[in-house]
């Protein structure tokens, strides 16, 4: 009996470790299998990601390079935008840029006097009429001192010195108040549009009277291409020619304040109790080697840069007119020029003066 017992003790044991072997085995087996089976799915789903990345990579390098396609082409535009010409002056439409001068002046009129004598010294399109800009204030200023008015009188700056030719802007603000003098020093030195508006206005009989006492003048003075039709210039309406310039220079040149006004270099004047300091727009006013007697200049892109000038010059007494100047400083190279060149020839002095 307990031999018995121990065979099957021993039988059992063997059978038990016979299962959990197999067991194990089987175990090893599913894993194995799993781990088989898992690997193509996990291999797929790396192939998968990496396609993704790819892909990602792809459109980011797309994205990128139309963002740059249209930043070129948003500066091309821009580019073409910038490089738009301005208006044409009718210096421009007559063609007068065309005409050639042994000084390579930038500017499309120009006529240079001796002042005592009236003899040419120089010209180029002298007879053409064109706009002239604000050169218009030197004969406003001209009338004005000529109806002897009361120059401490104090002129109010209104709306209707709103520049609605232009749409320009001005330090002078609706309800200013300044001394007739002050607005014609400003008006004269600095160009000042609203104080040309407001002498206009407040000359006797109004604007229109003073426009036509302006045309007046124009007439009596040989002006015979001037017109004018308001007393700021900024008309393109407002036309003369650089002969009938010449003689309006030499005619203001006889008042005192409109030499002293034109060429002064700044003043400060104080509408409504603040004070406002004003430039003279001729840069070479300030130059010491310039010795200026009255000057006046002018822009409109009808007109261009305008300049009118009396300076001496080795010794001698010139009157300068430029009109229609392509750039903003060329006009004053341009008077450089012609001051370089009489120097250099140094034309004799006419014993004719012309009184």
């Amino acid at each position: 009996m307990l031999k018995f017992s121990t065979a099957f003790a021993i039988a059992l044991l063997f059978s038990s470790t016979t299962i959990v072997e197999a067991k194990t085995q089987t175990t090893d087996q599913t894993t194995a299998a799993s781990t088989a089976a898992a690997t193509p799915s996990t291999g797929k789903a790396a192939t998968k990601k990496a396609t993704v990345t790819k892909k990602a990579t792809t459109t980011k390098k797309t994205a990128k390079k139309a963002t740059k396609a249209k930043s070129k082409k948003t500066k091309a535009k821009s580019s073409k935008v910038a490089v738009v010409p301005e208006k044409q002056s009718f210096g421009d439409l007559e063609g007068l840029q065309r005409t050639q001068d042994p000084l390579d002046l930038k500017s499309s009129a120009a006529l240079v006097i001796d002042q005592a004598s009236s003899q040419v010294l120089f010209e180029k399109n002298s007879s053409v009429s064109l706009p002239i800009a604000s050169i218009t204030k030197l004969m406003t200023s001209l009338v004005v001192l000529e109806a002897n008015q009361d120059m401490d009188e104090v002129l109010l700056v209104t709306n209707e010195d709103i520049d609605t030719e232009k749409g320009s802007s001005s330090r002078l603000k609706i309800g200013s108040k300044l001394k007739r003098s002050d607005m014609l020093h400003i008006a004269l030195m600095s160009s000042e549009n609203r104080a040309a508006s407001s002498l206009g206005r407040n000359y006797p009989g109004g604007l229109q009277a003073c426009v036509a006492a302006m045309n007046a003048k124009a007439k009596l003075l040989g002006m015979t291409e001037t017109h004018y039709v308001d007393s700021t210039g900024l008309s393109s309406q407002n036309v003369a020619s650089a002969q009938d310039l010449a003689k309006l220079v030499n005619e203001a040149y006889h008042q005192t304040l409109i030499r002293q006004y034109s060429t002064d270099t700044k003043y400060a004047v104080s509408p409504g109790g603040r004070t406002l300091e004003y430039t003279s727009s001729n840069r070479l006013t300030s130059n010491a080697d310039w010795e200026i007697g009255l000057q006046k200049t002018g822009y409109i892109t009808e007109a261009g840069r305008c300049l009118v000038m009396q300076a001496m010059i080795e010794g001698r007494a010139v009157v300068m007119v430029f009109l229609d100047s392509k750039g903003k400083y060329s006009r004053f190279a341009d008077a450089g020029r012609i001051r370089k060149w009489l120097e250099t020839i140094k034309p004799p002095v006419p014993k004719t003066v012309v009184q």
